[in-house]
């Protein structure tokens, strides 16, 4: 009989190829094992100490613990996304070179729940799902075979066991107790909360007035102490439905936050690149306006007129369109307001030139920083296939003004828009 990592790699070719009976005859031979006394056990250890290899090969090719769970998820189900998550712990106690804190953190939020155990983690998955012995091999091999096939993306990070893993400065971690990041949240809570659309968006302004006043505040400090930081990334979801719509509010919410967006259409995320105070506010406010965006999207729906013959899908996608792009148009006035106000008051301060050349040389760094993680970019055109939902977006998003003093009124979205969302690797 063939040893359990050999029982593996057989199942794991199968898998891959196309003889859908071979893979079968391949997943039979793992439910027999060894045909050892402990065959079982010695399979269970193989799959798992592949999947951990496989797992720390990751970490180098720019993949990131939430990244590997969002596509476990994503391609195999919560089933498989379970574990991976075993799995990352069960590498992470295998971990003996030094690992960054905010890692850990992510790490964490997402192992929890699992119980820390070395040498059970498939048979604990196994039992705590409620499979049978054939359904949990065929799940595991899978799952090896996806993690396997991963891609390199781009590093934003030091990964575990490189150089800078432990003193790189977490991106926004700090800042996560902030008064003003508070106050953020707590107007988000509410535009989310309010049943008037009038109010959600003036709060949502309000929010992003703070948000670029903090910006302001922590690029002026950045400057005064001269630190040799470069920008960083994070990577927030715009899986299925409406993945594309997602991609573009991402886009409009990091350029109103002077932040790069690159959207990984295959990979189900937009790659978000900027400074730390402004990755923080891009997080929050998609997050807020997502949520914001499919309620105005459902109320729209009821309130179309009846016999209405146009499909709810492509309604609903140039509803979310339309709402993204006025949305983003309303993030950008708020955030010219509160830089024109800045630049006022340091003009009476310290001299007209302040400001705005640290925020042009910290746009330029932001730019820089895509070009060299991102150097294939390509742009996608924006089509409109519903004149209705368009419409339609573009008032649930324009119903309130947004002035916060003094910024120029945005212009009107035209409804045939030659508008470019983010660029797709």
């Amino acid at each position: 009989m063939p040893d359990a990592d050999e029982l593996v790699a057989n199942a794991l070719a199968a898998v891959r190829g196309t003889d859908v009976r071979q893979a079968e005859r391949q997943l039979d031979q793992l439910m027999v094992g060894t045909g050892a006394a402990d065959g079982a056990t010695a399979v269970d250890a193989a799959l798992l100490g592949r999947l951990v290899r496989g797992l720390s090969r990751l970490w180098p090719r720019g993949w990131q613990p939430a990244d590997v769970d969002r596509i476990a998820h994503r391609r195999l189900g919560s089933r498989a996304a379970l574990l991976v998550r075993a799995a990352m712990a069960a590498q992470r106690r295998r971990q003996t070179e030094p690992v960054p804190a905010w890692w850990d953190d992510q790490l964490r939020a997402l192992t929890a729940d699992i119980r820390r155990t070395e040498d059970d983690v498939l048979a604990s998955w196994t039992i705590a799902e409620g499979l049978d012995r054939a359904d949990a091999l065929r799940i595991a091999v899978d799952t090896l075979a996806l993690v396997e096939s991963l891609p390199p993306i781009a590093v934003l990070r030091p990964p575990p066991g490189t150089t800078g893993a432990v003193t790189a400065r977490p991106v926004g971690a700090a800042r996560s107790g902030s008064p003003m990041l508070d106050r953020v949240r707590a107007l988000l809570a509410k535009a989310e909360s309010t049943t008037f659309p009038a109010e959600a968006e003036a709060l949502t302004a309000k929010a992003q007035e703070l948000i670029a006043r903090h910006s302001i505040d922590e690029a002026l400090l950045a400057a005064g102490a001269e630190r040799g930081d470069q920008p960083g990334g994070v990577r927030l979801s715009t899986d299925t439905p409406y993945a594309g719509a997602k991609a573009l509010l991402v886009q409009e919410v990091a350029a109103a936050n002077r932040c790069e967006a690159v959207w990984s259409d295959d990979l189900g995320f937009t790659t978000v690149l900027g400074w730390p105070a402004d990755l923080v506010a891009v997080e929050l406010l998609y997050t807020s306006l997502l949520v914001q965006a499919t309620a105005a999207m459902l109320r729209g729906r009821a309130e179309r007129r009846s016999g209405s013959g146009r499909r709810t899908k492509v309604w609903d996608e140039s509803f979310l369109n339309a709402f993204a792009l006025r949305i983003g148009e309303r993030l950008r006035t708020a955030t010219e307001a509160a830089t024109d106000a800045a630049d006022r008051a340091a003009a009476e301060t310290a001299g007209a030139e302040r400001l705005l050349p640290v925020l042009a040389a910290r746009g330029e760094a932001v730019r820089e920083r895509l070009d060299t993680l991102f150097p294939g970019v390509t742009r996608h055109r924006l089509s409109v296939r519903d004149a209705e939902g368009w419409s339609s977006g573009t008032s649930a998003a324009d119903r309130a003004s947004l002035d916060v003093g003094g910024g120029r009124k945005p212009r009107q979205v035209p409804g045939g828009p030659d508008r470019r969302p983010p660029g797709r690797r």
